[in-house]
């Protein structure tokens, strides 16, 4: 098999190490990831600069890449530039350090990785752990990451070509499972701390805590079942289409 990793957090970070340690079990692996961290940059690409590859010696005996682009360049230089269109059997995404869980899918770069191989009809998974920790422990999440991926060798996905997985920050031992889920309803209630730079310019960063809208009693999402301490399992795509609207919007047809 070939299998592309990717991830946002950079080339150097921790949790693609883990990653990349787990998918050498599976196939061929090739990295492409940003020489730099692009936390946030969801499904941003590089227009408006020319992008860089550059060959790195990172992981012994794997073929891997810097890219000074964003997480979904990198998907895009891999498949065009570095395989020439060749097939690509699966795409790893992350492990990302910090949930991705609930709406964060929309703002994540591992994500958005993971997604833009699947937009391609590339199976593909992004995994997470939620801890945020330069430092953090990847033994669980290596663990379950190994477990995922070779039971969805051998049973692939049919018609959902992307997965988002996350996994709580606790050893393997107190996990309980894994949860197959719907995303859960949330947003981030966003603040802007204020401050003024050197040159006496005042600057906005922004800063906020996430909260959900799901009521206590309901365990059916992600959000939910990793606070029990299961693995979550969320089949996802990219269309963004509201359904259930399109009948109650067939009124705008008969304007004229």
């Amino acid at each position: 098999m070939r299998i592309l990793v990717t991830n946002d957090d950079g080339i150097v970070a921790p949790g693609i190490r883990a990653l990349v340690e787990v998918a050498r079990q599976f196939g061929d692996v090739l990295v492409v990831a940003p020489d730099s961290p692009q936390s946030g940059q969801g499904h941003a690409i590089t227009l408006n600069r020319p992008l860089k590859l550059r060959k790195v010696d990172i992981f012994e005996g794997i073929d891997a890449y810097e890219c000074t682009g964003t997480p979904v360049d990198c998907v895009k230089l891999a498949k065009n530039i570095l395989l020439k269109n060749e097939s690509i059997d699966l795409c790893l995404s992350g492990i990302n350090h910090g949930a991705n869980a609930s709406v964060n899918i929309i703002y994540s770069g591992t994500m958005s990785a993971a997604m833009e191989a699947s937009i391609e009809k590339i199976p593909s998974i992004g995994f997470s752990l939620l801890d945020y920790s330069f430092d953090a422990d990847f033994s669980a999440a290596k663990v379950y990451a190994a477990r995922i991926i070779r039971r969805m060798l051998d049973q692939p996905m049919k018609e959902c070509k992307l997965l988002n997985v996350n996994i709580p920050a606790c050893p393997a031992n107190d996990i309980k499972g894994i949860k197959v889920c719907r995303q859960a309803d949330g947003t981030w209630v966003e603040e802007f701390q204020v401050g003024t730079d050197p040159r006496g310019e005042k600057y906005y960063w922004l800063t906020g805590k996430f909260i959900t809208f799901e009521p206590p009693e309901k365990d059916d999402n992600d959000v939910a079942a990793l606070k029990q301490n299961y693995v979550t399992v969320v089949p996802s795509g990219h269309d963004l289409t509201y359904y259930p609207e399109i009948e109650n919007l067939k009124h705008l047809e008969t304007i004229s």
